[in-house]
């Protein structure tokens, strides 16, 4: 796992009203299950009473974790409403940890299925106060992880609190293929109708304990599905899919990304790769796909299609709005306030009929990123220009921002503010050019730096020719928004006072949570 503007990072619960096994039971006897007469798979009931009584005369295990324990490939893990605080001890940095392929983890309901991080209460879950968090003793931990297993389908639930550390951590679910490998390291998941957030809001700003990612992505290839979920106060990125260069095989529909850093972020992504019908708003900075050469896989981030310069990735359909909120929590470096879609060193990327509305900084805005860091083991600057030892210049290059629609952007009043913007840092970085055209405003006229952006003399159509480049004041407004330098004299930013958490609205939940499930008691006790 990867922070691409992080520099230096790194209770028992009770069972109303029905018999339980409790982890190390289950590993030693197969559990209460159902078998599946048609698919030979079996239905593991997961219930703890503390919210709602079990269903009477069913036998259930007290835990996810130990249901998954138990569970064989295939089978599926269903879950009565309940708080359950979840902290595995087979992997201590886990609430929740999922080795074997093919599991189906499904929640009655998504609102009232809650996997807590936190040390607070059934009666008060994702707790605020920082007295009631589980910091796992300050290295931090994830919420839902799936480790290098293909297949595994998490639904209609809700995972909140879980916490970063001196260790890193803090993914609420995150589907992992192989973190630090440098590989890929598992193929298909789906996540849908899932919520994940943290209501933990300290008075330090740069409290290491801040949850990081709400659905993470990492080392996969896919298909991969998120759809229909929720992710909000993150201090790093509501959604990230990464470390899958030109293989990413990944779909993010029907989504909400909010009041994080940034809404989404995906490093050395690219290949087949879609963003569409989602709402991105109250981020510092909405969608940033971006390159780095401390990634856990080569760089750079490219969407082309594999074996051609054709694009695969899209951002198509959605609404980035309102990505203005300086008070959202952050690490790091924080994403250029004002943003909704940042290209930072990312190639052969498409934004195509999206909704753009009240982000005061930029538009779209493609921008190569100088990388100063030293890589890992596998990156060496793939993509990427070699400027010096001690610099890689991934170029922004062959991105098509076309048919997008504009409204009250540009609003800071900074110079270089404006619907669309394109930058440089070498004379010819931008070849082919980030090609700008067929984009509207409300306002009748769209702004752009450089000027008349849509242009064939400048930017625009056709779009295999060099693109504009060098520009010291575009250069020193995104620095100065993304607060990662000193600001021009005069430069007007919003500027972070303190950590707003966004409370947790309550969610859609799955229209038949049964449907596909074979037959089981919790099934025929919720239709009852």
């Amino acid at each position: 796992m990867r922070r691409w503007w992080l520099i230096g990072a790194a209770c028992a619960l009770t069972v109303g009203g029905a018999p339980a096994i409790a982890g190390s039971q289950a590993l030693a006897a197969r559990a209460p299950s159902l078998a599946s007469a048609t698919t030979g798979s079996s239905v593991l009931l997961v219930c703890n009473g503390s919210t709602k009584p079990c269903p009477p005369g069913t036998s259930v295990f007290s835990t996810v974790q130990s249901a998954v324990n138990a569970a064989k490939s295939g089978d599926w893990i269903l879950i009565w409403p309940g708080v359950y605080h979840e902290k595995s001890t087979q992997w201590p940095t886990a609430g929740v940890w999922i080795q074997k392929p093919n599991l189906h983890i499904r929640g009655l309901d998504r609102n009232q299925v809650i996997i807590d991080g936190s040390n607070g209460t059934a009666s008060q879950p994702c707790p605020s106060s920082p007295s009631l968090q589980d910091t796992n003793g300050g290295a931090g931990r994830d919420g839902i992880v799936v480790s290098k297993a293909s297949g595994v389908t998490i639904q209609n639930l809700t995972v909140c609190d879980y916490l970063a550390g001196t260790g890193g951590h803090g993914n609420e679910i995150w589907w992992n293929g192989g973190d630090a490998t440098g590989k890929i390291g598992m193929s298909t998941y789906t996540g849908s109708y899932l919520s994940a957030t943290s209501l933990y809001g300290p008075s330090n700003l740069q409290s290491p304990n801040l949850a990081q990612y709400g659905i993470f992505v990492s080392n996969a290839r896919g298909p991969g599905v998120i759809e229909e979920s929720y992710a909000s106060n993150m201090a790093d990125a509501a959604y990230y899919v990464g470390a899958c260069q030109r293989v990413c095989h990944a779909t993010l529909k029907h989504d909400v990304g909010t009041n994080s850093n940034l809404g989404y972020s995906g490093t050395n992504a690219g290949g087949p790769l879609v963003i569409e019908d989602s709402v991105f708003s109250r981020n510092r900075a909405g969608i940033v796909p971006n390159s780095l050469n401390n990634d856990d896989a080569p760089p750079p981030q490219n969407g082309a299609c594999p074996g051609t310069t054709k694009s695969c990735f899209f951002v198509v359909h959605n609404v980035v709005k309102n990505n203005n909120n300086p008070n959202v929590p952050t690490s790091g470096f924080a994403g250029p306030i004002g943003t909704g879609v940042e290209i930072s060193g990312g190639a052969y990327d498409t934004v195509v009929d999206n909704l753009i509305i009240h982000n005061g900084s930029w538009g779209v805005i493609t921008n190569d990123f100088p990388d100063t860091e030293t890589p890992p083991p596998g990156s060496h600057c793939q993509g990427g220009i070699q400027v010096s030892p001690q610099l890689c210049d991934f170029p922004a290059k062959g991105n098509k921002i076309h048919a997008n629609f504009f409204s009250d952007v540009g609003f800071f009043g900074n110079p270089t503010n404006s619907d669309m913007a394109t930058v440089g840092l070498l004379p010819t970085s931008a070849t082919p050019r980030n090609c700008f055209y067929s984009n509207r405003d409300a306002a009748g006229r769209v702004t752009s730096e450089p000027a008349n952006i849509q242009t064939s003399a400048v930017d625009g159509r056709p779009c295999g020719k060099q693109g504009t480049s060098i520009d010291g004041a575009l250069v020193g407004q995104l620095t100065c928004a993304a607060e990662f330098g000193p600001c021009p004299p005069g430069a007007h930013y919003p500027k972070q006072t303190k950590i707003a958490i966004l409370a947790l609205p309550t969610q859609p939940t799955m229209p038949d949570p049964c449907e596909g499930v074979p037959a089981n008691p919790f099934c025929s006790a919720a239709r009852t």
